[in-house]
């Protein structure tokens, strides 16, 4: 039989209809996962069609996964966290939602503030147990939306729930009719889907999820998590742990609309980004994200990546300003008290900064031979060097020009006497043993010493 697809409208045969997979024994996929090793990857060479969608967007997570995993944000820091959130994504809502607790009177304190901004994005929904208490505790806040675990691995099945995959599914449909009657719409959270048996379980669970969404008349948002951060980018990997097959599969064998489908990840084997991003190229609107990576373990895709991945795959930031970027991480920095890895990709504090000489030189010829992208421009931070063994003339020249800002007539050249009369101390420092940098302090103090006023009035 022929039918014309709601994905490519073209006329395609009739897909095999997958029906639960209800087996005695849990699948557990040893040839991949045996614990005692490293996680194996397979390839089937079954290769899915690429198909971004038209409209892909950010979601965030930093306030419900990301918060699990550090101290409590105050009320106060979750509302700065959001406007400043609204704020990156612009006017355009490119990060379209946010996840809220809201079982604490804090939790709840914290959404009714941020409710109360009137902002449009991004959007507040929350996540919950899957009570009928809850639901409707979801749904008196005023919230349209709310995220639910239905795990569907059987390491979760069957070692945590101690169930059968039908008595799973069977409590997950009836959970997703309570969100129903209590007009509320429903975000599965299909945990761990990289472990999961995706034709046995996976499929049919979401075509019924879909066959309730569709009489309910209440759209079902699908959220892929790779919990444990298995999956893998690579074309023609065998499921469970290829995202192009979970992403196209979910499509194709379950109707799940792109806009009804969000990529969840975790960075354990360091594939956080390039899953996230693989994600969208196959046919997920959504990912979701959290601010700086924050989150279990190995943490989350992190934010600021994903609009950077935005930028490079849509050729526009379309309205986001992402010199906010940097002011989310001096937020957590100096109001959080947060300590960002310094080589963190443009929030850490060396993420733009060079100490090799020859690397200085070639930033005080054209800093564009060294650095990414016009780092002052797009995040607020200029290219910059630090001040060791290693940095040279060049590097000195570089730190004093970035620092004091120096433009036009008044830029350095490393022939300059002050240059020299700075390396010299800099090379007495290392030969009396020092091993570490110099700090800022410590060279404008040695230079207001060797050129007295010579930069007052400049900015810093």
């Amino acid at each position: 039989m022929l039918e014309l697809s709601n994905n490519t409208n073209l006329l395609e045969q009739d897909s095999y209809k997958y029906s639960l997979q209800d087996v005695k024994e849990p699948m557990l996929y040893r040839d991949f996962y045996t614990y005692e090793d490293v996680p194996k990857v397979a390839f089937n060479h079954r290769r899915v069609p690429m198909g971004m969608p038209k409209d892909i967007w950010i979601t965030d997570t930093s306030l419900r996964d990301g918060q699990q995993s550090v101290e409590p944000y105050t009320v106060k820091q979750i509302v700065d966290l959001y406007k400043l959130m609204s704020k990156l994504g612009g006017p355009y809502g490119i990060i379209r939602q946010t996840e809220f607790f809201v079982y604490s009177k804090k939790d709840r304190e914290a959404l009714e503030k941020c409710q109360a901004l009137g902002l449009k994005f991004p959007e507040i929904t929350t996540w919950i147990r899957a009570s009928k208490e809850d639901f409707k505790l979801v749904k008196d806040l005023g919230v349209r939306e709310t995220g639910i675990l239905v795990s569907c691995s059987d390491y979760h099945i069957f070692k945590k729930l101690k169930k059968t995959r039908k008595e799973a599914m069977d409590g997950y449909l009836a959970a997703v009719a309570e969100a129903f009657e209590a007009g509320v719409m429903p975000r599965c959270h299909l945990e761990d889907i990289t472990r999961a048996d995706f034709y046995g379980f996976v499929v049919p669970f979401v075509n019924e999820l879909m066959k309730m969404s569709k009489d309910a008349g209440i759209p079902v948002r699908i959220r892929a998590c790779d919990t444990m951060g298995y999956g893998v980018p690579y074309s023609e990997v065998a499921l469970p742990r290829s995202v192009p097959g979970i992403i196209y599969g979910l499509q194709h064998y379950s109707d799940v609309p792109s806009e009804m489908l969000e990529w969840h990840g975790h960075n354990d084997f360091y594939k956080a980004v390039a899953n996230a991003s693989t994600a969208w190229l196959y046919g997920a609107s959504a990912v979701n994200c959290s601010l700086l990576g924050i989150g279990e373990r190995t943490g989350n895709v992190p934010l600021e990546a994903m609009v950077m991945e935005y930028a490079s795959l849509r050729g526009s930031l379309d309205g986001m300003d992402t010199t906010v970027i940097t002011e989310i991480a001096e937020y957590f920095k100096n109001e959080m008290g947060y300590d960002i890895p310094p080589m963190t990709p443009f929030v850490g504090r060396n993420f733009n900064v060079t100490r090799a000489g020859i690397h200085a030189d070639g930033l005080l010829k054209d800093e564009e031979i060294y650095n990414i992208f016009n780092t002052d421009k797009i995040l607020n931070r200029p290219a910059s060097v630090s001040v060791g063994k290693t940095s040279g003339l060049a590097g000195i020249a570089y730190w004093i020009n970035n620092n004091y800002r120096l433009k036009g007539d008044k830029v350095l050249d490393k022939k300059d006497p002050l240059v020299i009369a700075l390396k010299e101390w800099v090379d007495k420092e290392y030969e009396d043993g020092r091993q570490t940098t110099l700090s800022n302090g410590e060279i404008e103090k040695k230079i207001e010493e060797l050129a007295g006023n010579r930069f007052k009035g400049e900015s810093k």
